[in-house]
């Protein structure tokens, strides 16, 4: 068991309904059809190679095969007065040649076929790294990070088991006891083949029956390691809290709660693989004894030479050494569908949003923005927004203020189409979202995203260096764009007293920063971006007021002739805004310029002289 802690995203499987494993025989099969008819097109972009390999078995087994033949050669034609005189000189040489084949074909089968496990794997897992990317801000706030992480390793890992063991193993051995058949058939009588087919028959149906008992404990490690490894995440990402509030202990219960499960299940596991085993070798066994008793009788009645109870014995090693292992080539197999299902399920996952069929991209002319009559709710059991609407004019900065859960931040989510406007309930119409008259849900996503450009409250930097989050706004900017973007930010002198400057690393989710440093860094990120719409989501609330109003000077030269949205809740920000909306309950109850708004002497204004007298006892508790 394995615990990594490598990623950033913050999604789950483990704990979804519709994540839980299929019940009953005939929905294990319905999936393990599902994910080899998925598997199929991947393996078709390959399929010359596949019949090179495939042909490549055969002939390794058909050497195989070839091997105990010459042995029975070799021996019968040995002269018992002149053995060392008389030895078969051409039959050793021709048993050397086919060991040898049986090996090289063998490699040469892995050479072919390993170019196709490899891009099998990489293909599938970027197509379930593109669909996770493409799944909705819903789908991702709703899980954590470990089970799905786990999920698609597994579900990688379980391609090449697949393959390695259906190819290489499973195939392989069907072939083999066809031809062992078809030679016992052929050189003995029919008693070697009904005891040969009737061994196998019952090795199979008890490894299978076994196995298939075996499996739910190592489904039970699965979902406990899943859980153990999501908690591991959860609390290590959070590790500051965990430290604030002294719960190192509450944390480690938590967690070893699911390594007893787990503990438990592996224990099971490996106790009915004891089982298993000890079944196997009491088959073969019997088997084996079986078949040398036959064989010996025929030598004693002349009907068979010492070379042919020479080549039962070696057919039936070569047979039962690979069905030895068919118990974990069963356990695997299964395990990796099992393991494959979960990972092509999240691609089941169903888009929310997605584009319409022939969406082309937004055209920008001027950027003007404009809610008609927007109704939300992130559940239609409780509506955030309620008949929304405002024009944010080209080129112009509008205000939205109001006091927590208001649905400020909502509105900055829908324009980015994280969510498609709507309740989810038929009798409330849903509004539109327009962009120079054109509605984003009827173009694409990737257009309406590259139109805009975002400061939020709550900055998340990627697990890398200074550069690489600035930079990231323009992948492919040059050195001179992203310094003058922190310049402008006001970050880079911080960033040139750094002992490691640009190359810093900022930590998991820029932990290594403070609020503020890490909120700059998000303005050069935008800065560099240089969208056509700017939305500030309480851009300054993390800044120090000498920082906040150098930098607010700043903004307010980005936002001239730039269509800009400001989501604040420091009212002295937005002063000199075109046009201010205040939010309370979802609903717009106030709309005007700053001076306008205090003239209502309204909501607006109770806001401005609270935060007025908010101000002035700082000021006083500061001298």
């Amino acid at each position: 068991m394995s615990v990594s802690f490598q990623t950033n995203a913050t999604v789950d499987t483990s704990g979804a309904p519709d994540q839980k494993p299929p019940s009953g025989k005939q929905s294990l099969a319905k999936a393990d059809r599902r994910v080899l008819v998925s598997l199929l097109p991947y393996l078709w972009d390959f399929r010359w190679r596949v019949a090179l390999a495939i042909g490549f078995l055969v002939m390794a087994k058909t050497a195989n095969i070839g091997v105990p033949l010459l042995m029975k050669q070799i021996v019968d034609s040995l002269d018992k007065t002149t053995a060392v005189m008389a030895v078969p000189f051409m039959l050793l040489m021709a048993y050397g040649v086919l060991r040898l084949s049986s090996t090289l074909f063998a490699e040469l089968r892995d050479i072919v076929f390993v170019k196709v496990t490899q891009r099998a794997m990489r293909n599938i897992a970027l197509k379930v790294f593109h669909h996770l990317h493409a799944l909705s801000l819903r789908f991702h706030l709703e899980r954590q990070t470990g089970g799905v992480t786990r999920d698609i390793e597994r579900g990688t890992r379980g391609i090449s088991t697949l393959l390695s063991y259906m190819l290489f193993s499973v195939i392989p051995i069907i072939l083999e006891i066809t031809m062992v058949t078809v030679l016992l058939a052929f050189k003995f009588d029919w008693t070697f083949v009904v005891i040969t087919l009737c061994a196998i028959v019952f090795y199979i149906v008890t490894t299978i029956s076994i196995t298939e008992w075996r499996t739910q404990h190592r489904r039970q490690m699965n979902e406990m390691d899943s859980k153990a490894n999501t908690k591991a995440i959860d609390s290590l990402l959070n590790y500051e809290t965990v430290k604030y509030f002294g719960n190192e202990a509450f944390e480690a219960g938590r967690y070893d709660k699911n390594l007893q499960k787990y503990e438990f299940a592996a224990t099971k596991s490996e106790t009915s693989l004891g089982i298993l085993n000890a079944a196997q070798s009491v088959i073969i066994a019997m088997a084996v004894t079986a078949l040398m008793w036959r064989a010996s009788e025929g030598i004693v009645a002349q009907k068979l030479t010492l070379g042919d109870l020479v080549m039962v014995n070696a057919l039936l090693i070569q047979l039962y050494i690979p069905l030895n292992f068919l118990g974990a080539m069963y356990r695997e197999i299964r395990q990796a569908l099992t393991d494959m299902e979960k990972m092509f399920r999240l691609l089941g996952e169903n888009k929310e949003i997605q584009d319409k069929p022939g969406a082309k991209a937004l055209v920008v002319n001027g950027a003007s923005i404009k809610f008609e009559h927007v109704n939300f709710g992130y559940d239609p059991k409780r509506q955030i927004l309620h008949d929304v609407s405002f024009e944010v004019p080209a080129g112009k900065t509008v205000a939205v203020v109001g006091s927590s859960g208001a649905g400020k931040s909502t509105i900055s989510r829908l324009m980015f189409r994280f969510y498609d406007v709507g309740v989810g309930r038929a009798e409330i119409p849903a509004g539109k979202i327009l962009i120079d008259g054109q509605d984003i849900r009827d173009v694409t996503q990737a257009s309406v995203r590259a139109s805009l450009g975002i400061v939020p409250q709550d900055t998340v930097l990627f697990n890398d260096t200074i550069r690489y989050n600035i930079a990231y706004g323009r992948p492919g900017a040059s050195d001179s764009d992203i310094q003058d973007a922190a310049r402008r930010a006001h970050v880079l002198e911080f960033i040139e007293r750094l002992p490691d400057g640009w190359e810093s690393m900022v930590g998991e989710r820029g932990l290594k920063l403070s609020g503020g440093e890490k909120q700059r860094v998000a303005i050069a990120r935008t800065l560099l971006k240089n969208p056509a719409i700017m939305i500030f989501d309480e851009a300054t609330s993390a800044l120090d007021s000498t920082t906040e109003k150098a930098i607010q000077a700043e903004l307010r030269e980005i936002a001239k002739d730039r269509t800009t949205l400001v989501i604040a809740h420091r009212l002295s920000t937005i002063i000199d805004a075109d046009q201010i909306l205040v939010l309370e309950g979802g609903r717009i109850i106030e709309c005007g310029n700053f001076r306008e708004l205090l003239e209502l002497d309204g909501r607006f204004t109770q806001m401005w002289r609270l935060q007025q007298q908010e101000r002035l006892q700082e000021e006083r508790g500061g001298v």
